[in-house]
């Protein structure tokens, strides 16, 4: 027990299938392998496998927009059974550091999401650190929110139930971009962040206590945030990167906020849940105690990582029957 939570048994099987493989850490490779390992891991620990299988949907789609930075490829999951009738979609920005992520290593829980969701889900595929660093990433999200808001209809999507997601540095771009937009004449109903790194300073208890042997290490997140933005102070204060330092936060989506009890990122998940609260939004707040970072991609190996995307989906659907 740690900081009064139980290690799921399974995490902790994991973590040391992780410490007994000969593999460097993702930061420590150079950047191609690094990126080939983050998506080979994920989608060993996410792939199909008995009894987690990841449902099948209705349609896959490959497609490009014209972005910021050129072409700006999308992936778009359709669920199974959508007829004639609008549904909810989910702009899903995947994690991975601002570095390491892929459409491919995020596609199970994509299909996950598509298929228990009932949503058409949208993958972006943004440009990435260290090559293209801050705004750059975000730019391409916002500029896919924007595409999907002005593509509704042709896509048969309901336009007063779209929610945009991310786990992780997703996350941290998720919550950047709800706020973003919140002016705008089509804003996100719903923000779901999983996970989300809200702060680059990293100075919180939960660093301190998780920061080494759990999966997430307070060194990979050093190195994804000197990537993403170097180590200028107040680039690391800036709301756009660190949204936890944002002043201002009323009407922003309503959020559905969660976090793993083992995870570096932990307390700065709970703070930005809080501040949004206190700022008047509509919050749900859910950690998973018993978890470590990264759990979306570990449901075919971890039973306590599959309850939780299937208490995500829940509460997505919740509050997308329930909008007021």
């Amino acid at each position: 027990m740690l900081d009064g939570q139980t290690l799921d048994t399974r995490a902790q099987w994991l973590l040391k299938v992780f410490e007994q493989s000969r593999h460097p850490a993702f930061h420590e490779m150079p950047l191609a392998e690094g990126r080939a390992l983050f998506t080979e891991t994920m989608l060993s620990l996410s792939k199909p496998m008995t009894p987690f299988k990841t449902p099948e949907i209705g349609e896959l789609v490959d497609r490009a927009i014209d972005g910021p930075g050129g072409k700006l490829p999308l992936r778009i999951y359709r669920p199974f059974g959508l007829g004639a009738q609008r549904v909810p979609a989910i702009l899903w920005l995947h994690g991975g550091g601002f570095t390491l992520g892929s459409l491919d290593a995020y596609d199970p829980p994509c299909r996950f999401l598509a298929a228990r969701g009932g949503c058409v889900v949208v993958a972006v595929d943004y440009r990435q650190a260290p090559e293209h660093r801050f705004p750059a990433g975000l730019d391409d999200c916002l500029a896919a929110w924007r595409w999907l808001t002005a593509s509704a209809a042709t896509l048969g999507i309901d336009a007063t139930r779209l929610v945009v997601a991310g786990d992780s540095t997703g996350g941290n771009l998720a919550a950047v971009l709800a706020n973003d937009v919140r002016h705008e004449a089509v804003k996100p109903t719903l923000q779901v962040l999983i996970y989300p790194a809200t702060d680059l300073r990293m100075d919180t208890k939960s660093y301190e206590m998780f920061g080494d042997g759990f999966f997430l290490t307070r060194k990979g997140m050093e190195w994804a945030r000197a990537n993403y933005v170097g180590d200028d102070p107040a680039l690391i204060d800036d709301p756009r990167v660190s949204p936890l330092r944002a002043t201002d936060l009323a009407g922003t989506a309503p959020a559905l906020v969660y976090t793993a009890g083992f995870d570096p990122l932990r307390d700065e998940g709970i703070a930005y849940a809080a501040k949004l609260k206190a700022a008047g939004v509509k919050v749900v707040h859910r950690n998973f105690d018993s978890l470590i970072h990264g759990f979306v991609g570990m449901s075919a190996v971890v039973q306590a990582a599959a309850r939780a995307m299937d208490d995500i989906v829940a509460g997505l659907r919740h509050e997308l029957a329930n909008l007021s």
